[in-house]
């Protein structure tokens, strides 16, 4: 029976060490920038759709107000992604961390799944029940979270730094969303447009396929690249480093372990 327990605690073990490397390509810039373009785009398209011919369809009221999310989503998150790349870029180049916190840069991987998939899920259910909406950009959250902690079990990041990328691409997802998912009510109208069919299947297969077979994320190397020129620094600091170096021990002469003078 122990032994059996045992084995099953292994092979669950086994399965969640292969699906952290999997999950946490999910946060890459590389895979959910140009998910968050495509839907941002599709977005500014309805609008303008919906500013031509929206009094012919009845549909004016709930497409316009779409490009103004688009701009908001598009602003807070360049702003999240340039606060998280001067974060690194600071101690990469110039070794400005915080010790006692562990932190050497917000995590880029946390702040875009916070940044990027509520909004994108919010896209992807538009013109459904508001429930629905709500229940899919929760279950967002919670992936981007799961994302965030990916970060540590791959020995990518400290506590610190997952979880403020987690808070800051969180901020930015909560000033991009529409308002009304925060009411207590909303009108048929202000249920939005469904988008095409092609927009979620093609995202999904994207967050599903790209983590398998896109190539390595140079997004590391570039930023190291750039802080390495700003700063002149022929090599990057490390998190090493971060920790003053140990006092060197001090050696006892042999006899004066216990304060006994050694003969002479």
């Amino acid at each position: 029976m122990l032994f059996s327990a045992s084995v099953t605690d292994t092979t669950t073990a086994t399965a969640f060490d292969a699906i952290w490397p999997w999950l946490t390509r999910l946060g890459e810039a590389q895979i959910l920038l140009p998910l968050a373009l495509v839907a941002c785009l599709w977005l500014w398209r309805s609008s303008e759709r919906g500013g031509r011919d929206g009094e012919q369809t009845g549909t004016h009221a709930s497409l316009t107000h779409l490009a103004p999310v688009a701009r908001r989503w598009l602003f807070w998150l360049g702003a999240a992604a340039g606060l998280t790349t001067l974060s690194k870029l600071a101690f990469i180049g110039w070794g400005l961390g915080v010790e006692a916190l562990d932190f050497t840069g917000i995590s880029g991987h946390a702040m875009f799944a916070a940044a990027v998939l509520p909004m994108l899920a919010w896209t992807l259910v538009r013109g459904r029940s508001m429930r629905v909406q709500r229940g899919a950009v929760a279950l967002a959250f919670a992936l981007a979270a799961l994302i965030a902690y990916s970060r540590l079990k791959v020995g990518a990041h400290s506590s610190f730094e997952a979880w403020a990328g987690l808070l800051l691409g969180s901020g930015a997802s909560l000033l991009s969303l529409p308002r009304r998912l925060r009411g207590s009510t909303a009108s048929s109208a202000a249920l939005g447009q469904r988008p095409p069919t092609w927009l979620p299947a093609g995202v999904v297969a994207a967050l599903l396929l790209l983590p398998i077979g896109a190539p390595p994320s140079r997004s590391h190397d570039l930023v190291t690249q750039l802080a390495l020129q700003l700063s002149g620094q022929p090599r990057p600091f490390q998190r090493s480093q971060l920790k003053p170096p140990l006092p060197a021990p001090q050696q006892q002469q042999p006899g004066n372990a216990h304060g006994v003078t050694a003969p002479v």
